[in-house]
Parts: structure tokens; C-alpha cells; sequence
């Protein structure tokens, strides 16, 4: 049931790929997503050939503050998401990461990549249509009445991974302010892009201004129509990851501040 590759990720993911071939098996195996780049060939073939294979990948930011650039993900996450057939998670919680489990097991013909934290996360609440819109690839976590505002959202902020939980505190933040602002939990792009235009619609405003927040290359999220995006378009650092996150720009208060500027320049 178990196969200890050592450090050996295409390996890994070639072997893999003839255990789900050869059927009777759901493979799945795990490494660093920033070693994802070793494993890319045979990631490709399988999408290629629509077979079940589940990547979990795990230190999926600059959150793995101490050991560096060379294992902090900036780039992989988009990488991957550009591979036709594959589909890619970057869950936000417990719950988020259920339903990308239970995607992956469903999915027959493609392959999964889960892009997991570092870090301890809480669980973000949710009532029963958000966490009935998981499996869609996003969905509307928090609307300003959960902040206690009786008012239409001015704004929409998408999140991924634990960058959700920055969002719902900027949520917080502006609704001292009094501004409005809904949350956007995306954990999978490739589910949502599939989605239908009422849909997406639905969850994404075209008349609100979006702002991004993910940590990782920004080009990825232009195609949403983002009035701003806050990522990271260099590698990382050496340092705690609360000093990188304080360093990058992700922290509630700069989230906050994005979207307050960029409702003054509508």
C-alpha cells in the first residue's frame, strides 16, 4: 500500500502513472508543490492519457519561511494550472480540502493536483449553499451582512489557499470603514473556468471591481477582470514567514487598502 520513492518525484509520478494503467489502484503520492517542477513530464503524460492520479501537494508558499526560495512556491501553482486535462486545488480549510479530495476520486479521466499549506488553518463558516458550491470551483463565502453591514457589496475579493483567511479579516477591516465587501473563496480555477457564465456571474459581479489575492505569480489572475492583484512576481526570501508575510504585502491592512484603492479609481 505504500511505496517510500525517497527524493525521487518523476519517479514518483511515472510509477504512478503504470499503477493507474495497470488499474485497480487510485495512486496518489506526495512531495513539496515546489518540487513539483522534477515531477512535470509525467504530470503532463497523464493528463495526456486522462488517467486518476492524485497529487497531494504540500509548503505550498513562501509560508515555508525558513528554508528559503528554493522550496517556497511562486510559480508552479499557475504552471500547473496551464496543463491541459489537469485539475488543480489550492483548498482553503478542512472542508475545502474534503470536497477536493472527493473531486479527485471522481474524476476518472484526469488527473488531481491538491496544493496544500504549511500552515494551520481554521476553518472558514459557511453555510449550506457555499458548501454546496465547493465542488464548482468557487463560491461566495462571506457577503458584508456577515459582517454585520446591511448593504450591497462594493467589492469582491478572491482568495485561495490560506490567503482566504486575509481576506475575510480585510473583509472585517473595511466593514469598520463602512465598505461593503464580499468574499470569494476560489480553490480551484480549472473547476471554475468550466463553469457556466450564469454562474459565474453569480459569484463574480461584472459590475464590482475583483481584487486577487494569492501567493504566486500575479499574470495568472489578470483574466478575471481583477482591478488589482496582490502576489508575489519574485522569489522569495529567507526569513520566519511572518516577517515574508509582512514583507510581501500580505496582511489584512494591505489587502484593505488595495481594495479602497481600487474603488477610488473607478
Amino acid at each position: 500500500r505504500h511505496i517510500n520513492y525517497g527524493v525521487r518525484e518523476f519517479g514518483m509520478a511515472a510509477i504512478m502513472n503504470g499503477v493507474a494503467l495497470h488499474g485497480g489502484y487510485i495512486p496518489y503520492g506526495g512531495t513539496f508543490l515546489t518540487f513539483s517542477d522534477y515531477s512535470r513530464n509525467a504530470i503532463r503524460m497523464e493528463a495526456l492519457m486522462k488517467l486518476r492520479v492524485v497529487h497531494v501537494f504540500t509548503h505550498d508558499s513562501i509560508g515555508l519561511g525558513e528554508d528559503g526560495p528554493t522550496h517556497q512556491s511562486i510559480e508552479q501553482a499557475a504552471s500547473l494550472r496551464l496543463i491541459p486535462n489537469l485539475d488543480v486545488w489550492r483548498p482553503a480549510d478542512t472542508t475545502e480540502t474534503a470536497v477536493a479530495w472527493s473531486v479527485a476520486l471522481t474524476n476518472r479521466n484526469k488527473p488531481t493536483a491538491m496544493l496544500l499549506s504549511r500552515q494551520n488553518l481554521p476553518y472558514a463558516p459557511k453555510n449550506g449553499e457555499a458548501i454546496g458550491n465547493i465542488s464548482r470551483g468557487a463560491y461566495v463565502l462571506s457577503e458584508p451582512s456577515d459582517v454585520g453591514m446591511n448593504k450591497k457589496a462594493q467589492a469582491v475579493i478572491i482568495a485561495t489557499g490560506s490567503e482566504v483567511q486575509l481576506a475575510l479579516k480585510a473583509q472585517r477591516l473595511l466593514a469598520e470603514k463602512k465598505i461593503a465587501v464580499r468574499v470569494v473563496s476560489m480553490p480551484s480555477t480549472t473547476t471554475f473556468d468550466k463553469e457556466d457564465m450564469a454562474y459565474k456571474l453569480s459569484v463574480l459581479p461584472a459590475a464590482l471591481p475583483r481584487i486577487a489575492v494569492e501567493m504566486g505569480v500575479t499574470d495568472f489572475w489578470w483574466k478575471y477582470g481583477c482591478a488589482a492583484v496582490i502576489g508575489i512576481d519574485t522569489f522569495g526570501e529567507s526569513a520566519p514567514a511572518g516577517v515574508l508575510f509582512e514583507h510581501f504585502g500580505f496582511t489584512a491592512d494591505n489587502v484593505a487598502n488595495t481594495v479602497q484603492e481600487a474603488l477610488r479609481k473607478r
